[in-house]
């Protein structure tokens, strides 16, 4: 139900974008700090949707289907903000880049094997990929701005995140190209499939 607590908490984690989205265009460290409280408690209910789900046996399509999308909309709407605002550093928008592709590449894949009646479960890389991403972002979020702020000058805010989205691309092509491989193996194998039962 979309009622459910878990399915309410993944909505409010697409909800908290557009808020996050305005809050980098205000650049100010104040701004940053508020946007790294709100991406903060964002991805904590990545994290908890899921537990609540498991434990109080919410489990659901609407939620597995949903979860993932508010995932992605919530990786991809950032890094295409902060590439806007000139916000990534060390060449990081060509990992952003990659990082688009796969997705958008993934999403397509599960589309076309839904349509099979096939079905494209996470794997436990993907979830590293999806947690090593959200903590670059959250870097890259506040800044050396906010860092300073903070009092945490001494922390290259950016530069770290620049680094760890550079490090996500790792588990992201891996996991990518694991999806990739096992998506065309199951369609393959449900063609040939389809074509028994039309010999016979």
């Amino acid at each position: 139900m979309l009622t459910d607590l878990p399915n309410i908490l993944t909505l409010l984690r697409i909800a908290s974008i557009p808020v996050l989205v305005v809050l980098l265009s205000v650049h100010s460290p104040t701004a940053n700090v508020i946007a790294c409280v709100v991406y903060t408690a964002a991805c904590i209910t990545d994290y908890l949707d899921g537990a609540l789900a498991r434990r109080w046996q919410q489990l659901s399509e609407l939620g597995r289907m949903m979860d993932p999308i508010a995932d992605k909309l919530l990786v991809g709407s950032l890094l295409l903000a902060l590439a806007g605002l000139t916000q990534l550093p060390v060449y990081s928008l060509y990992a952003a880049i990659i990082i688009m592709i796969r997705e958008i590449l993934v999403s397509g894949l599960r589309e076309y094997m839904a349509s099979q009646r096939e079905t494209l479960p996470s794997t436990r890389l993907a979830k590293w990929k999806t947690g090593i991403q959200m903590v670059a972002i959250g870097f890259l979020i506040g800044g050396d701005g906010a860092a300073e702020m903070l009092g945490l000058s001494f922390l290259p805010a950016t530069l770290i995140g620049g680094i760890f989205l550079w490090l996500s691309v790792i588990p992201t092509v891996i996991s990518g190209w694991g999806y990739l491989t096992a998506g065309l193996t199951r369609i393959m194998a449900g063609q040939s499939r389809k074509s028994s039962k039309i010999s016979f």
